[in-house]
């Protein structure tokens, strides 16, 4: 294998045989391929793309680098990932509610770096829970209570653990194929039979355009078929916050809510979406409108709310001991008029500057801090009106205050809500 020849044709173009891209990154998995070299590769193709056959081949390739989780069951399981957005809290109720409806959910998640709050940060807001598991505490958790959400293991897709780490210092992450071989190199992992996709864009979200939300969908779900994982996306609206409520500890409040049957209608309606959509590809439902009536009768019967408590309990955390908050500040109206902008962008800084996300790996996260929206797009308020409120006991809530408000657009004109689900990608 010539590595330099390899860089060399992706950087003029040309489309890689899967064989070379194979011998490539298990031999950077291996540490025989410097980072420099892979660094260039990853450049290479940023600026030139892959065709469907190439990401296919990178993506299994960077699956078979590390373990593969095995089942002794024939039960279903499923999965959901989204792309990230502030205010996402999707997981902590949809992961329960698919197991209430009798498929097994392995979920595999992470942590947040900059504006993007991660499901296992949330998570340990909770008293005790543990994200880090050996692959035989997973499976035994799994099979017992039909759904765990948990980190990463050291062995799980080796070589993109060092992909990613490159990308994030040589400018290479916005590339749809290393995101679709990050991302599905995890999840398949897991050995799923079925997959939803949660593509998120606007200004929360990682795809800031609705057009780079269709492509990195479409290559989502092309690539992930071809491994006969039955999977299909919904591109949604991250141009707000979901929900209210953005930081950790308050966030698993609010899914606790929706696991109620209660919490903020956009959240719900897209835990529901989702959850429906996944129920139809694994084949346990044969329609949307069957799957939504049964999610439905698992929150309103507390079966959803009794597997989170099993879930939580059986990752060692105790769901009694209250989550403190910081203490109260509002951000009011500074003109009356209607809600025209919210920079999701500004409130997931709001909380990083906080200390309720992080600026850098390996900085400790304060579950405590967070805001809670009190408008959304569209709604009418007037001067003086409080729009925000923001948890923290550190001057920063001043700040976290002026984030907020600078987020906030008002004009005399009457606006519409932003639609929440833009279409399926199936």
């Amino acid at each position: 294998m010539n590595v330099a020849e390899i860089i060399t044709d992706k950087r003029d173009g040309k489309a890689l045989d899967p064989e070379r891209i194979a011998a490539l990154i298990a031999a950077y998995a291996k540490d025989e391929v410097p980072d420099y070299q892979m660094s260039a590769f990853a450049m290479a193709v940023y600026f030139q793309g892959m065709e469907l056959e190439e990401t296919v081949a990178l993506t299994r390739a960077m699956l078979d680098s590390g373990d593969k989780m095995t089942w002794s069951n024939n039960r279903t399981r499923v999965d959901k990932h989204s792309t990230g957005g502030v205010g996402d809290k999707v997981s902590l109720p949809l992961a329960p509610l698919l197991a209430a409806a009798e498929v097994d959910v392995p979920m595999i998640s992470g942590r947040g770096l900059g504006l993007t709050g991660g499901t296992l940060d949330k998570l340990e807001s909770i008293k005790g829970y543990r994200c880090e598991m050996t692959a035989d505490e997973f499976r035994y958790v799994v099979n017992g209570h039909g759904c765990a959400i948990v980190s990463a293991s050291e062995n799980l897709a080796i070589a993109d653990k060092k992909l990613y780490a490159l990308r994030d210092v040589t400018g290479t992450i916005p590339s749809i194929p290393l995101i679709t071989a990050s991302i599905l190199s995890k999840k398949l992992a897991a050995g799923l039979d079925a997959l939803v996709l949660d593509v998120k864009w606007g200004s929360g979200a990682f795809m800031k355009t609705l057009d780079e939300a269709r492509k990195l969908a479409r290559s989502l779900v092309n690539v992930a078929n071809q491994f006969g994982v039955k999977t299909t996306a919904l591109i949604t609206d991250m141009n707000q916050p979901l929900g209210r409520m953005v930081g950790n500890a308050n966030e698993v409040n609010e899914s606790i809510e929706v696991l109620q049957g209660k919490g903020p209608e956009d959240l719900l309606e897209l835990t529901m979406a989702l959850g429906s959509e996944v129920l139809v590809s694994a084949g346990t439902f044969s329609d949307a409108k069957a799957a939504r009536a049964k999610l439905e009768l698992l929150l309103d019967d507390g079966t959803a709310m009794r597997k989170f408590e099993s879930m939580i309990d059986a990752q060692n955390g105790n769901l009694s001991t209250k989550r403190p908050l910081g203490g109260e500040r509002q951000v009011v109206a500074s003109e009356s008029g209607f809600v025209n902008r919210i920079n999701s962008d500004r409130i997931g800084l709001a909380l990083v500057e906080m200390g309720g996300g992080r600026k850098a790996m390996g900085d400790q996260i304060d579950h405590s801090v967070g805001i809670e929206m009190l408008v959304r797009i569209g709604d009418k308020v007037e001067k003086g009106q409080a729009v925000a409120q923001i948890f923290c006991d550190s001057p920063a809530a001043e700040l976290a205050q002026e984030l907020v408000l600078a987020a906030l657009g008002i004009t005399p004109v009457e606006c519409e809500a932003p639609q929440l689900i833009v279409e399926a990608v199936r």
